[in-house]
């Protein structure tokens, strides 16, 4: 798998992950991925040995080949942590949403959220650029802990179907994000 592919199902594990409304509370948070299955296949080995892989690899890197590998993960808001999971800070804008967020760019908003104690559901099914998303997920809140399931169908406009189940843990790690920054609230 390439450093780009797997950069894309990190961002897309990570993306799923970002529940608002359920707790989360503004500052750094780790995300681990419990288990990622793409077309039926379970990658969750495969990317926990290329993030144990690529933490090697900066490990030995100079600060500023270090620097130069941050700067290629996704955009804004994720850093990678010292174990290989993802760090992303949380500004106090995005955490008082008060609902999942499916993609960064807000293209793609939840078409029904419901909360339940500590547990938020949410369904979805959006169209952009000749792609279709559709999926749902389950959230769930516990102190400074959220675990998050997603299974979404993605059709491109070629007709090729794809389909991810996500399982991902965050962990509240503190206020001060360091040199992550902070996440932008979709518009």
């Amino acid at each position: 798998m390439s450093k780009r592919s797997l950069f894309g199902l990190l961002a897309l594990a990570a993306l799923a992950s970002y529940a608002a409304g359920i707790g989360l509370k503004p500052g750094l948070w780790e995300v681990k991925i419990v288990k990622q299955v793409v077309d039926g296949r379970d990658m969750t080995a495969q990317l926990a040995a290329s993030a144990e892989k690529m933490q090697q690899m900066m490990a030995n890197m100079t600060p500023e080949q270090r620097a130069r590998m941050q700067a290629m993960m996704p955009n804004g808001g994720a850093g990678l942590g010292d174990n290989g999971n993802f760090r992303i800070c949380v500004s106090p804008e995005f955490a008082k949403r008060d609902q999942p967020v499916i993609d960064k760019e807000g293209r793609c908003q939840p078409a029904t959220v419901k909360h339940e104690g500590s547990v938020t559901s949410y369904e979805f099914s959006c169209s952009y650029n000749g792609t279709t998303r559709q999926g749902k997920g389950e959230t769930v809140a516990g102190g400074d802990s959220i675990t998050n399931r997603v299974d979404m169908t993605t059709t491109q406009s070629s007709g090729q179907t794809r389909t991810f189940h996500n399982e991902t843990e965050m962990h509240y790690l503190g206020p001060d994000c360091g040199d992550v920054k902070p996440l932008e609230v979709p518009k």
